[in-house]
């Protein structure tokens, strides 16, 4: 990548007729390395300008190549512009920071846990109150039938729509639990029901 265009107020007539010189002491960035600033220092062993990045030992040249035949340096001088150009060139590639909500309900003992997405517990939540709902009107329905408030033909009626309701809800209840035991065949838990 060449040096950072100059320009003047007077001409803004670009100015990259002198190519960057680097020595000892230097901080520097290296796109294709990381985003850190590196320190230049003079390798003694092999008598080359190298930085540490991370657990890893770099060379380069005074003129920032690695190599006599790069055609560009792989190293530019830490300064706020060159700064600014390498990240809108390479703010494409690199990941951004996770923008989550984390919300950990777990406690200091726990030595698994599984992240689920809000919406698939706000689904569990929704099926397991419908399953609520169904319950609490059987049991109303229970109540009218063992107290004889309804007649034969209205018990009939309200049983098959029951039994219709009932089998609706077990599938749904099965599915989600087919689902979470998935999850949890990944853990050390056994599935549930089984």
């Amino acid at each position: 990548m060449p040096n950072p265009i100059r320009t003047s107020s007077k001409t803004k007539a670009a100015d990259n007729s002198t190519p960057a010189t680097f020595k000892a002491g230097d901080a520097v960035l290296c796109p294709f390395v990381g985003n850190g600033s590196y320190q230049l220092f003079i390798d003694d062993e092999h008598g080359l300008l190298s930085f540490i990045a991370g657990v890893n030992k770099y060379h380069t040249r005074a003129d920032g190549k690695q190599h006599p035949n790069d055609k560009s340096p792989s190293i530019f001088h830490d300064t706020p512009a060159n700064r600014q150009i390498i990240d809108a060139l390479y703010s494409k590639n690199t990941p951004k920071p996770s923008q989550r909500k984390l919300i950990d309900t777990t406690s200091a003992d726990d030595d698994e846990v599984v992240l689920l997405k809000s919406s698939k517990i706000l689904n569990n939540a929704d099926e397991l109150s419908g399953a609520v709902d169904v319950l609490d009107d059987i049991s109303s329905l229970l109540g009218l039938i063992c107290n004889s408030k309804l007649d034969q033909s209205d018990t009939k009626a309200l049983a098959r729509l029951t039994q219709t309701t009932v089998d609706t809800w077990a599938e749904i209840l099965n599915t989600q639990l087919e689902r979470l035991n998935e999850v949890l065949t990944l853990t050390k838990f056994i599935k549930v029901g089984e």
